[in-house]
């Protein structure tokens, strides 16, 4: 459904420095860094993230009730994923953990340092 997602930020290399941690447990890095974005991908893969500057110069802004969620491959990935969010730059937004929109939904919310907020989900059993 989805081909990729565009993230606005306000200082690139503080949000290239965030992101290059959190993804990096989701098994994506960094496949081209230039001075207005940043892509994402898994190796061989097409970017799947796009960090950048907005082309209208204006400030980043991120929206109310607008989240960005990722599978992870095990609890321990959105637990990898947490840390490294909260280690570099991140705003804890919901500790990993079990929620109610299941019997297996591990997940975690993190905002990035442009205030984006993002979430990471395991839902199999363990």
């Amino acid at each position: 459904m989805l081909s990729y997602i565009t993230l606005g930020a306000h200082d690139l290399t503080a949000s290239g420095v965030f992101y290059d941690a959190v993804m990096k447990p989701l098994g994506y890095a960094a496949t081209r860094d230039q001075d207005y974005e940043i892509a994402y991908a898994a190796t061989g893969q097409e970017p799947i993230l796009w960090i950048v500057k907005p082309q209208n110069e204006l400030p980043a802004s991120y929206g109310n009730g607008t989240m960005i969620c990722f599978h992870a491959s095990s609890r321990a990935a959105v637990d990898t994923f947490h840390a490294a969010a909260m280690a570099n730059g991140g705003y804890d937004e919901g500790k990993p953990g079990l929620r109610r929109y299941g019997p297996h939904f591990y997940a975690c919310y993190v905002r990035d340092p442009a205030g984006n907020k993002l979430s990471v989900v395991y839902n199999k059993a363990v």
